[in-house]
């Protein structure tokens, strides 16, 4: 009787999600949220010594996959999660995930420093990436080949651009795909020809384009971001499987309180709050 009661004993703890069992929430996915959530982990961690916060990155695509298999408790997405992917959350476990905006960003695109261009409309920036655009003479820059950096399809800047900049079209086949947006800012400044985008707060050592509307060059700004005038902002979310509870919870609280979004802005994102 006593073996069998240790033996099931074994298997409920099993059965528990990571963070009840040993105080570990495990968050994982964007790479373009990683230093934040990171930032926000630490200073958690401080004031909780007995939970653990374990951050990776990888992309959203592969944080919400491993939402749906159950090997993360908190998933990082640069992008809306996708019906495709809430509805295998639900299938499998009978109800639907919980979407919550954490920061606010704006997609960037990054120049060189040296190159003299300090802003692209919407058209040019697809056309550069479509690859319809190949030298920067045709945008008003210099005679020289446009080199174009991109992140991998498993990021959700990746699939933001192609869904809101280039219209669901494929990114051109010369495009060199990148792991990793610092990746991409330090490709991007070593590259005197070079254009890359993603995140606000990764914009260091490289020139922020400014995206054409009309008469307006609009800025990447918190004001301009915050207010969605800013053509490419975007929400950056946590998603869970069920509503948030016990230490995913106090984290995530932490995460939306006044001190948690203070942090956001020290990183270089911008508040929901």
């Amino acid at each position: 009787m006593k073996t069998f009661i240790a033996s099931l004993a074994a298997v409920l703890l099993l059965a528990l999600p990571s963070a009840a069992r040993a105080g570990t929430v495990t968050v994982k996915g964007s790479d373009t949220m990683v230093i934040l959530v990171q930032r926000w982990a630490e200073e958690f961690m401080k004031k909780n010594p007995n939970v653990k916060l374990q951050v990776t990155g990888g992309g959203s695509g592969t944080g919400l996959s491993a939402l749906i298999n159950g090997t993360t408790d908190i998933a990082m997405a640069s992008r809306p999660m996708k019906k495709a992917e809430g509805d295998q959350v639900r299938t499998r476990f009978k109800n639907d995930a919980t979407q919550i905006s954490v920061a606010k960003d704006g997609v960037t695109f990054y120049v060189n420093e040296k190159n003299p261009l300090d802003a692209l409309t919407q058209e040019q920036l697809k056309g550069i990436y479509l690859g319809d655009i190949t030298n920067w003479k045709d945008v008003g820059g210099a005679d020289a080949p446009i080199i174009v950096y991109s992140r991998e399809n498993s990021s959700g800047t990746y699939v933001f651009v192609k869904d809101n900049l280039l219209e669901g079209e494929d990114y051109a086949s010369s495009a060199q795909t990148l792991p990793g947006t610092a990746a991409v800012v330090n490709a991007v400044s070593k590259e005197k020809n070079g254009i890359g985008y993603g995140g606000a707060a990764y914009a260091k050592g490289i020139k922020e384009l400014k995206v054409k509307k009309g008469n307006e060059a609009i800025a990447p700004s918190e004001e301009n971001i915050k207010s969605g005038k800013y053509p490419l902002s975007r929400d950056l979310y946590f998603y869970l499987r069920t509503k948030p509870e016990g230490d995913a919870k106090a984290f995530i609280d932490f995460v939306l309180s006044p001190e948690g979004q203070a942090v956001v802005t020290k990183v270089g994102y911008f508040p929901v709050k």
